[in-house]
C-alpha cells in the first residue's frame, strides 16, 4: 500500500481540493482507495457522503492515531491511502510525512502562499522524505504563456529548490462545483479541468511509486 500525504500549512491553499480529486482519479482507474481525514472540519467525509455513485472510503482521525489508521487501511487490504492533512497542526502534519510515502505539497502562486511554504520543505528536507510541490489557483495560460504571477511562482520554487509538480491546476469554478455532489471534475464536462485532473494523478502516482525503501521506513 502506497501513502500520500497532502498538505498545506497555510489555510486557503486548495488542499482539500486537490486530496479530493487525487482520491477520485485513483478510485476511477480502478485503485482501491482510502482517505484519512485529519482535518476537524470534516471536509472530505462531508464531500464524500455527497456522491451517488461509490466512491473512496473515507474515516476520520488525528495525528496521534493516524499510524493506527494507516495500519487499518493496510489490513483492509487497500492499495493507496490519502491523508487530507489539517492547515496549521504542525504535529500532525509532522507525523503524516513520516508515514507517507510522498507528502504533496500544495501552493497557491502568490508570495504569501510560497513564504508558508518553506516550513513545511524544511519539514521534509530534516526528515529525509520525497515530496512534490502542487500549484494550484493558477491563472490560465494565455496561447500558452504563462501568466507572470505563475512566473514568479515558478522562480520563487526555483529559488526554494522545491520540486514542482509538472502539472499545474488552474483557477476554475468547476473544481468547487463538482465536489458539491461528490464527484471529481474528471466526471464534470470541462475537458481542461480533467486534462488537469488525469495530468495531476499521473505525476503523483509516478512520483509514489518511486518513492526508494529507505524512505518509506523513515
Amino acid at each position: 500500500m502506497r501513502t500520500v500525504a497532502v498538505i498545506a500549512l497555510k489555510g486557503g491553499s486548495g488542499k482539500t481540493t486537490v486530496a479530493s480529486h487525487l482520491a477520485l482519479a485513483a478510485h476511477r482507474r480502478g485503485v482501491d482507495t482510502m482517505v484519512i481525514d485529519l482535518d476537524p472540519q470534516h471536509s472530505i467525509q462531508s464531500i464524500f457522503s455527497a456522491r451517488a455513485d461509490p466512491g473512496p472510503a473515507c474515516v476520520t482521525s488525528t495525528g496521534p492515531k493516524l499510524m493506527s489508521a494507516q495500519y487499518a487501511a493496510l489490513g483492509l487490504g487497500k492499495q493507496l491511502l490519502i491523508i487530507d492533512t489539517q492547515a496549521g497542526a504542525v504535529e500532525d502534519v509532522t507525523e503524516a510525512v513520516v508515514l507517507a510515502d510522498l507528502s504533496v505539497l500544495v501552493v497557491r502562486p502568490t508570495l504569501l502562499d510560497l513564504a508558508g511554504l518553506v516550513p513545511t520543505l524544511n519539514l521534509v528536507r530534516r526528515l529525509s522524505k520525497p515530496a512534490l510541490v502542487v500549484m494550484n489557483q493558477a491563472p490560465a495560460a494565455r496561447e500558452g504563456v504563462e501568466s507572470p504571477l505563475v512566473k514568479r511562482a515558478m522562480r520563487g520554487l526555483e529559488y526554494l529548490q522545491a520540486p514542482p509538480a509538472p502539472a499545474i491546476l488552474r483557477a476554475r469554478t468547476i473544481y468547487q462545483t463538482a465536489l458539491e455532489t461528490g464527484r471529481s471534475a474528471e466526471e464534470m464536462w470541462d475537458k481542461a479541468a480533467a486534462r488537469e485532473i488525469a495530468a495531476l494523478w499521473k505525476c503523483v502516482d509516478n512520483a509514489a511509486a518511486a518513492s526508494p525503501p529507505e524512505a518509506r521506513e523513515a
